[in-house]
């Protein structure tokens, strides 16, 4: 198959991947994204991922489209739309080929990206090693090094503990009280208030610990632990921030755009 010279694929299709998607997409890349059957994404209204259940889905004006194959991933792009495909393998890369791969998983281990998977690899956030793993890293926690493209060393280590937004960090985010399925009761971007039944975990309710607007929740029918993350209130009561790529993800994706542009220079 015929690709371009600068095909992108982004493991992972959340929120975070998402923000670098979009602003890859509008810089002129070809983007492809992997992701698993049945993903467990809380900040839906901003995040490719929603293809998977909806076929497709726009996040400020860039739309992503659910497609079965390679084949029909490189169809997709040609039309404009960037392409999501259920392959947590990321078998596409093989067949495909990519210039660049980014690791936006996030899942704070390596699960599986080495270095020369393409002649660029880029990994967002803790463990992967620049140099080792990847090309390049990015710093994914909160603060002065937001954003910072790590050419020598790993990025700073998972705290465990969500930035903080106006006083609150893991008051805002809503996690399981239960195991079993879960069901919302309320939507992204309804407003909610501190103690508020915002979902339900097979008929266990699960409350807001803080009052703000409801900027994400996970997907009817998902399988949860108790103590998963499920959910996420801001205390801003901004109902444009749910549906708008976040301060965090452009920063992102400002690094991983800065690395791409600069390996490929290196790459001449």
């Amino acid at each position: 198959m015929a690709v371009a010279r600068e095909l992108v694929v982004i493991k992972g299709a959340g929120d975070l991947a998402s923000g670098v998607a979009h602003r890859l997409h509008r810089a002129g890349f070809p983007v492809i994204m992997t992701e698993i059957p049945r993903p467990m994404v809380i900040r839906r209204a901003v995040a490719f991922a929603e293809a998977v259940y909806s076929d497709t889905v726009t996040v400020e004006g860039v739309a992503a489209r659910l497609v079965p194959s390679p084949a029909a991933a490189l169809a997709a792009i040609a039309q404009g739309e960037i392409a999501v495909l259920v392959d947590p393998r990321a078998e596409v890369i093989s067949a495909l080929k990519p210039q660049v791969v980014v690791d936006a998983i996030l899942a704070k281990t390596n699960l599986g990206t080495h270095i020369d998977q393409a002649p660029i690899v880029i990994a967002l956030g803790p463990g992967f090693r620049a140099g080792r793993d990847a090309h390049a890293v990015i710093e994914t926690k909160r603060g002065h090094y937001l954003g910072r493209v790590i050419w020598d060393g790993e990025a700073a280590a998972n705290t465990g503990i969500p930035g903080e937004v106006m006083g609150y960090a893991a008051e805002r985010v809503l996690r399981a009280p239960a195991e079993g399925i879960f069901k919302g009761c309320r939507a992204i971007g309804d407003v909610v208030t501190a103690g508020e039944t915002v979902a339900t975990i097979s008929g266990v309710p699960m409350k807001a610990g803080i009052s703000g607007v409801l900027r994400g929740l996970l997907h009817d029918g998902l399988k949860v632990t108790p103590g998963m993350k499920a959910g996420d209130v801001d205390p801003r009561g901004e109902r444009d921030y749910c549906f708008t790529i976040s301060d965090k993800a452009r920063a992102i994706a400002g690094g991983v755009l800065e690395a791409i542009l600069y390996l490929l220079e290196r790459l001449k």
